[in-house]
């Protein structure tokens, strides 16, 4: 098999073999190159010691140089060089108690998680391939290199990477794989935050996002996502569902584009139903208050998962207004508009019909109607320029100051009152009615402390 190398990855196999060192294009980048896909990083592999691989190449950062680990500087862009390494005794499901260096490559492969990240290539060799990884990829199975259970203790993580993998490539996972997962499960709670959070975005902003179900069936979940066993464990008997909460978020997740806060809010948006759920005299389920609920929950859990701060913001927000519907009149669309925040539009008609699209079909046709009436209508208010925030009036608070207006929580106060009464009539956003209505406001809230 013939891969095409980027040019720098040529020289830099070039330049090891010509001071007389291994090297080896390896792991992912292999991988998907042999699948036809168009690899993101190359990364390196070699006998050569750092010390050796320093003193070959003129500009190089020491990324992790303890591990063996060398990036090599190279037309705009770096790539990571590693000798050939075998990792000691893991200690706490993480990290190795020491790393030997070797001379044999088989020795580093065989010390990789799963097969099909494995191989080895270089224009000379070609593929090396000990442990069938090419195989693998033609049958679509994620599988260990060697006994699952020795590399998920090694890395607990690597349970979690088992299924973000075959969610990215569409593959199954191995059943002694499966079996292995099962019963380490309760070891990634050894894992941080962070790297929990890195694979499982990974998986959900993947085109097979459903995968996460299969993080659930493994029993990962229960250490790392409790809130979604819940709800896969919530049953929703009403004329308006058709599925578990669970499956439901599942579905909705499907239905809408690659994006992490899309997805993460899809994730979320029904979180606080278990807790919210209620059997009515009618014998169907109800969820009152629910988007309140889960925006409490979705900000727990993102804060968890050290997600970052707008990332959260946003999501929290779509989750807890993603249930809104207005009356579908300019006014009560304003008002919406201006309650929820123009940051999360046009957004939120995207979750309101993957949101439907996940129900069951009881007046489905009507329901997506009106979301694109409500679109229609926000559309057009957009377009009208109309005033839906303080920074859109024809006033400002150094305005109202200049007329008199004293300083601080009235002035605050006025300008909310007005926005409130331009968002009910537009016409009103001119400066000469809103210096009148100021002064009408401040003054009357002026007679109100007096009194």
């Amino acid at each position: 098999m013939k891969i095409k190398l980027p040019k720098a990855v040529q020289t830099i196999i070039k330049l090891l073999n010509e001071h007389g060192h291994e090297a080896y294009a390896v792991g992912g980048a292999v991988r998907d190159a042999v699948l036809g896909r168009v690899p993101k990083d190359w990364d390196v592999t070699t006998d050569a010691l750092p010390l050796e691989i320093k003193s070959i190449f003129n500009k190089t950062v020491d990324t992790g140089i303890q591990h063996g680990t060398v990036t090599v500087l190279m037309g705009g862009s770096g790539y990571e060089v590693t000798t050939y390494r075998i990792d000691g005794e893991y200690e706490d499901s993480r990290h190795p108690k020491d790393v030997t260096f070797t001379r044999n490559l088989t020795e580093d492969l065989k010390r990789r998680d799963f097969t099909v990240n494995a191989m080895a290539y270089n224009d000379s060799d070609g593929l090396i391939d000990e442990f069938d990884g090419a195989k693998d990829l033609e049958e679509g199975i994620i599988r260990t290199v060697g006994s699952a259970k020795e590399r998920f203790s090694e890395d607990a993580l690597r349970m979690l990477r088992a299924v973000r993998f075959s969610a990215q490539l569409g593959f199954s996972i191995e059943e002694s794989t499966k079996e292995a997962i099962i019963e380490l499960a309760p070891t990634i709670q050894n894992i941080s935050a962070e790297r929990i959070r890195d694979e499982l975005l990974k998986l959900i902003e993947s085109s097979n996002p459903q995968k996460i179900t299969d993080l659930y069936n493994l029993g990962l979940t229960k250490y790392i996502l409790p809130e979604f066993d819940k709800m896969m464990e919530c049953e929703q008997n009403s004329k308006h569902h058709m599925y578990s909460v669970g499956e439901h978020t599942v579905v909705s997740m499907g239905n809408v584009p690659s994006d992490r806060v899309y997805r993460l809010t899809m994730l979320l948006h029904d979180s606080g139903k278990p807790d919210c759920k209620t059997l009515g005299e009618d014998g169907y389920h109800h969820f009152y208050n629910h988007p309140a609920v889960s925006a409490e929950i979705a900000n727990q859990v993102l804060r968890r998962l050290k997600l970052d701060n707008n990332t959260r913001k946003k999501v929290v927000k779509l989750v807890r207004y993603h249930d809104e519907r207005p009356v579908l009149k300019k006014k009560s669309v304003r008002r919406t508009i201006a309650k929820i925040g123009i940051d999360a539009y046009p957004d939120i008609f995207t979750i309101n019909r993957a949101d439907t699209m996940a129900q069951s079909t009881y007046n489905r046709e009507e329901k997506l109607k009106y979301i694109d009436e409500y679109e229609a209508i926000y559309n057009e208010i957009i377009e009208e320029k109309s005033a839906l925030t303080i920074a859109d009036l024809k006033i400002s608070g150094r305005i109202l100051m200049d007329m008199g207006i004293k300083e601080g929580p009235v002035i605050g106060a006025t300008l909310k009152e007005l926005l409130n009464d331009v968002i009910d009539e537009p016409s009103h956003n001119t400066e000469e009615y809103l210096r009148d209505k100021a002064k009408e406001i401040a003054g009357n809230m002026e007679n109100n402390d007096e009194n």
